[in-house]
């Protein structure tokens, strides 16, 4: 059975993070191995919550797994507190990335158009790092801009799909050629212009891009770009296309949301996708 180093926080609501990936490996074949950066009461767009940040104990997971001889052939790495957990993961992939492991980056950083407050300026150049290490990267059209310094602004400001899609590839492309990785940007949302909105997802690498688009409910829920970053990455584990895996996971998606949407779940809750895992199988 294939391994996956997930290196991401845990936290108890929100239904993100951890608490998202362990279950889509899994139903998938492959075995989650976690590596907490930090504990949770509940995700951060909570009204409250309490955080144990687990920096200081990272390493610990690197020695003694090391002792333990333990491999991976992938490592997935996602919502981190700062550079110092950065360094760590630097240190994390010299003991284990070796020939043959995926590394997926998740630079979870903001949404939006916005950073989220737990972050600093300085992380963007930490992740920029983490980000030309990876193999495929899978980055919120937020983090895209993060990384490569683009307007968010203005790309909202575009008044067809075919601009506005024309420039998340501009900047997919300037990051894809930073890095050397492949990337799934998630999160397109076209200028609407007519009563149908909608969302999608691209991907890119040294050679080609294509994306797709889904009809938009309006809502946001926390833990979807875990979701779909852990499906890719599933997809990776079982030797299937990204353009597969991209389909399966938007499908799954789609099935959560409207559930969700059905049963007016607060945003911030998640989705209802342990409904629908058997989709993945």
């Amino acid at each position: 059975m294939k391994k996956v180093a997930v290196i991401q926080d845990m936290s108890s609501f929100g239904k993100c993070s951890l608490t998202a990936a362990i279950p889509v490996l899994s139903v998938m074949g492959v075995q989650a191995v976690p590596l907490p950066t930090a504990i949770l009461t509940s995700q951060t767009e909570y009204p409250s919550y309490y955080c144990e940040d687990l920096t200081s104990k990272m390493n610990h997971f690197t020695d003694e797994w090391s002792k333990l001889g333990a491999s991976f052939d992938g490592i997935h790495t996602g919502f981190v507190t700062g550079k110092e957990q950065i360094e760590n993961i630097f240190s994390f992939l010299h003991t284990f990335y070796k020939e043959g492991t995926t590394l997926l980056v998740d630079p979870v950083m903001g949404d939006r158009g916005e950073m989220y407050d737990v972050f600093t300026d300085e992380l963007i150049s930490y992740m920029k790092e983490l980000a030309k290490r990876a193999d495929i990267i899978t980055p919120n059209v937020t983090e895209c801009c993060l990384l490569t310094g683009m307007s968010y602004d203005k790309l909202h400001n575009y008044k067809t799909n075919d601009d506005y899609l024309a420039s998340v590839e501009e900047a997919g492309r300037q990051l894809q050629s930073m890095t050397g990785a492949s990337l799934v940007i998630t999160g397109l949302n076209p200028p609407a212009i007519a009563e149908t909105r909608f969302v999608g997802n691209m991907y890119i690498d040294s050679t080609r891009s294509f994306h797709s688009l889904q009809e938009y409910n309006g809502m946001s829920y926390s833990g979807t770009g875990d979701l779909f970053a852990s499906v890719i990455m599933g997809g990776m584990m079982r030797g299937q296309e990204i353009e597969e895996s991209m389909v399966r996971a938007e499908k799954f998606l789609s099935a959560a949301i409207e559930s969700t949407a059905k049963e007016q779940i607060p945003s911030e809750a998640g989705v209802n996708f342990e409904l629908f895992l058997r989709m993945l199988l």
